[in-house]
């Protein structure tokens, strides 16, 4: 009633008068609806209509970006996501050169799987000018040949030189890619997500929001080159309503696993000189977390290497002492991903009451890369079980386009630790650091729900909370786990409409 839930029990105690419409679900499985912790909503919905790179080989990558080269008319762009040479033979960054052949007469631009990478070729290089000489952006590297000249791949900040230049869409083409993308994501289970986005996604939702055509809960995080403006209107977080809210600010400690990037405090294996890219430190954190939490933003954090763990709890501590030393709210600060932490670090989250936002499926997909790059140090690596075991809070996402977004498939690993083939065989990668189904559950729908401040009315099926629900053929426990990764939902809900049925 009003979007809200009205009534959970026997149906002897619903006393409701005839006219309230009744729906039998014939044994079926209700459960809340999941929320995505941790998306690119706009690069996900634009991504959609771009080549899929993510390719088993550099010549099928090549394959299907010269398919659509075909398809385009000579000089407009050439978009595509998900290559990642990790798994291809040789396992090393492709070149320029690769594209050229295929791509003389359109610029080409890839974003690797990891979002901390492009490939480009020639033509992108020069209509974007970069040269010999270009200098390295601040937090980011062009990568050269042997002859000194770019070769295509741009690591970190430094895609954004190309990026920048590529024509974009409108706000009310975002808002139309981001529409036609919500029937995918409910038809997953998905009912709310926290987004991540740059800032073209936050008007386009507004829009949509508006128009009511926002069927899905967004929280909206803003980005560190934001605060200022933010702070200048007023913006605290929770701002919105129950559909559209502000979350917190977004800041990158580091780069990511598959570049090469994340910030280490030891080397990558076989790569002595490679710690990988530390953008700030934990002082540089600190002094921004600072002016976020005396406007009542709360502070979500980018760590992935043990190092840019670190330093984040590092800036963490001091900030949770600023807040009771100034009066201020202790504040639901968040950081994301926690790929790898120190040992002595494992505990510090709980301890400080920083929650861990985490994507499972990140730990299926990585763990040959991280065995092969980080070597011992992956024990403490994806450590879901870890974080529950010390009394972390842990909000759970896919970190879309990155990996798909299907909630189903980030409960599988999180419960199995296993790809959809069955590998790493028997037990999983890491064993040790599998989850319960209770707490994957958890980590979509209550954990979600605590990271942003609606724990009090989302994420249960209890009276007075917000009627987000999904309807299941099965009952997820009583399934064997390897066919998590299968479930399909029969029907969604949102504010206590049907929005997708199969």
């Amino acid at each position: 009633e009003d979007g809200k839930i009205r009534f959970v029990g026997e149906e002897k105690d619903a006393n409701f008068p005839q006219s309230v419409e009744r729906i039998d679900m014939r044994g079926h499985t209700i459960l809340p609806g999941l929320t995505d912790a941790h998306i690119h909503l706009e690069s996900y919905a634009l991504g959609l209509a771009n080549v899929d790179c993510e390719t088993d080989s550099l010549e099928e990558c090549l394959r299907r970006v010269e398919e659509r080269v075909r398809e385009t008319a000579p000089g407009e762009w050439v978009l595509g996501h998900g290559w990642n040479q990790n798994i291809w033979t040789p396992a090393k960054f492709p070149s320029k050169s690769d594209l050229d052949k295929i791509a003389p007469n359109n610029p080409v631009y890839l974003t690797a799987k990891s979002l901390h990478a492009a490939w480009v070729n020639s033509a992108a290089l020069r209509a974007a000018n970069i040269i010999a000489n270009t200098p390295d952006p601040a937090d980011g590297k062009i990568v050269h040949n042997e002859h000194g000249q770019p070769n295509g791949i741009l690591l970190e900040w430094a895609y954004f030189i190309v990026k920048d230049i590529i024509p974009k869409p409108n706000i009310a083409e975002i808002a139309q890619a981001i529409e036609k993308a919500q029937p995918i994501l409910w038809k997953m289970g998905l009912t709310g997500i926290h987004d991540f986005d740059w800032h073209p996604c936050f008007p386009a939702l507004q829009l949509l929001h508006a128009q009511k055509k926002l069927r899905l809960r967004v929280t909206k995080n803003l980005l560190d080159e934001q605060l200022p403006h933010a702070i200048a209107l007023g913006l605290r977080g929770g701002f919105g309503d129950n559909m559209l809210r502000i979350g917190g600010i977004k800041t990158f400690m580091d780069g990511a696993l598959g570049a090469g990037t994340a910030a280490m405090l030891e080397p990558y294996l076989n790569q002595p000189e490679n710690k990988g890219m530390l953008n700030m430190d934990g002082e540089e954190l600190f002094e921004l977390a600072k002016k976020a939490a005396d406007s009542g933003l709360s502070m979500t954090v980018h760590a992935i290497g043990d190092r840019a763990n670190h330093e984040a709890l590092n800036a963490y501590e001091r900030l949770r002492a600023y807040e009771r030393e100034n009066g201020l709210p202790p504040l639901r600060h968040r950081i994301e991903h926690v790929q790898l932490l120190h040992p002595n670090d494992i505990p510090r989250l709980a301890k400080l009451d920083v929650i861990a936002s985490m994507q499972p499926i990140h730990a299926t997909s990585d763990y040959e890369m991280a065995d092969r790059l980080w070597g011992e140090r992956t024990k403490f690596s994806y450590a879901w079980q870890s974080q529950l075991d010390a009394g972390a809070h842990l909000a759970l996402g896919s970190d879309a386009p990155v990996e798909s977004p299907n909630p189903f498939w980030g409960i599988h690993a999180a419960v199995t630790r296993q790809r959809a083939d069955g590998l790493p065989a028997p037990e999983g990668w890491l064993p040790s650091q599998r989850i319960s189904l209770t707490d994957a559950l958890n980590g979509y729908t209550t954990g979600a729900a605590y990271a942003v401040n609606m724990d009090d009315r989302l994420g249960q099926l209890r009276p007075n909370f917000l009627a987000d629900l999904i309807v299941l053929e099965e009952d997820l426990f009583d399934i064997a786990p390897e066919n998590l990764r299968t479930i399909q939902p029969l029907a969604t809900m949102v504010n206590g409409e049907w929005v997708w049925q199969a």
